[in-house]
């Protein structure tokens, strides 16, 4: 069983956003990247969907909650900053084939404490925008993690 555990796609650029971050949209190749996992994650047959609530989080998963007829949920374990330990509770309290939307200091955090707790990854870790950590568990422990690289686009 897994849980598909995806870094927002593309958002525009941090350093020349003005408004509020938590509103910084997805960019156009974020748009694309976005579809392109709808496309992947689909087939998947998704259990919840589960964001961030940053835009460029919850627009990540917009195109798969449209594909799969699926409300997206906001939690705050999965904002910027959140700690890992919350991180954690919310991945295994999560059904199988949920995919979570979160940021690039949550999820190496989070992998981190699952490492420490004794998962595997097979392959290279992967942290660039719009790629994904596919956790498997046997019942509630997660026991290795695979990545997809970011959907070329």
């Amino acid at each position: 069983m897994a849980v598909f555990f995806v870094r927002h796609a593309k958002a525009g650029s941090r350093s020349e956003w003005t408004d509020d971050d938590m509103i910084r949209p997805l960019s156009k190749k974020g748009w694309k990247q976005a579809h392109a996992l709808a496309q992947i994650f689909a087939p998947h047959s998704p259990s919840a969907l589960i964001s961030s609530p940053y835009l460029r989080c919850i627009q990540t998963l917009e195109p798969l909650s449209q594909a799969i007829s699926h409300q997206i949920e906001i939690h705050d374990a999965l904002t910027e900053g959140a700690a890992f330990e919350d991180t954690l509770a919310l991945l295994n309290s999560v059904p199988n084939n949920a995919v979570l939307c979160s940021h690039g200091d949550v999820i190496p955090a989070a992998i981190d404490a699952l490492l420490r707790r004794g998962m595997h990854i097979i392959g290279e870790p992967d942290t660039r925008k719009a790629a994904t950590f596919v956790l498997h568990r046997t019942s509630d422990v997660f026991t290795t993690s695979e990545c997809w690289a970011p959907p070329s686009v």
